[in-house]
């Protein structure tokens, strides 16, 4: 694994061990764009790693230090995501630029980097996240689109649970409450249940609480999520 060493001068210390991985897309009109602005010091932002479309991996800030990728954001209790976190960007137009889906190179490159990181910080499946799932009333990367089943199969992310799946029969805030227990900041219930959706049922993303949202999130719940991933 080659990793090009492009510094940022936008990182601080860290206030928290780290604890999770957050994924991104860029969200720009190409890579370059990209990582002009996550390494200008006007623009404030950062991450820890850029993974481009070819697969070129480039290291922004080091793992020790606190990049700033996550903004107002929340994830299990955690409010500074900065700091407990690392930060990969994904080389993505995005929804406001033409998303489309990520190339083979970009998550061939980053299955053998998140596997690294997630070992050497010892870090659980539940807690390799999206920037929507952190932040689900500002954020939609790194969208429907990205292959989290191919993540799921090398144990590198949860799987979408597919097998004997129940459902609790919640009422709607019934499912908000154990939606917040997963993790999810519920504060705007509506974009909780889209950024859910967005991540664990992307062929459906309607902000409606249904019987197959309720089934998967029970099985989420579970000490083992059994899926097909």
């Amino acid at each position: 694994m080659t990793i090009i060493e492009t510094p940022s001068p936008n990182f601080n210390d860290r206030r928290l061990p780290v604890s999770m991985i957050v994924l991104h897309y860029t969200g720009m009109v190409d890579g370059g764009a990209a990582l002009e602005r996550l390494c200008d010091p006007v623009a404030e932002v950062s991450s820890h790693y850029l993974i481009d479309e070819d697969g070129t991996i480039h290291r922004l800030v080091a793992e020790e230090k606190r990049a700033w990728h996550a903004g107002k954001s929340r994830w299990r209790g955690i409010e500074d995501v900065n700091s407990a976190s690392i930060g990969i960007e994904l080389v993505n137009p995005g929804h406001e630029f033409g998303y489309r889906p990520y190339t083979e190179e970009q998550i061939d490159a980053l299955v053998p980097l998140l596997s690294a990181i997630k070992e050497r910080h010892g870090i659980t499946r539940g807690n390799v996240v999206g920037h929507s799932d952190i932040a689900p009333m500002r954020k939609q990367d790194p969208g429907e689109l990205f292959p989290w089943n191919r993540l799921a199969r090398v144990r590198l992310a949860l799987p979408r649970p597919t097998k004997n799946l129940m459902d609790p029969g919640w009422s709607d805030a019934g499912f908000l409450v154990a939606l917040e227990r997963f993790g999810y900041d519920v504060t705007d219930k509506l974009a909780a249940i889209v950024a859910f959706q967005r991540r664990y049922r992307p062929e459906l993303i309607d902000g409606t609480i249904d019987g197959e949202c309720r089934c998967i999130l029970l099985a989420l719940l579970l000490p083992k999520p059994q899926g097909d991933a």
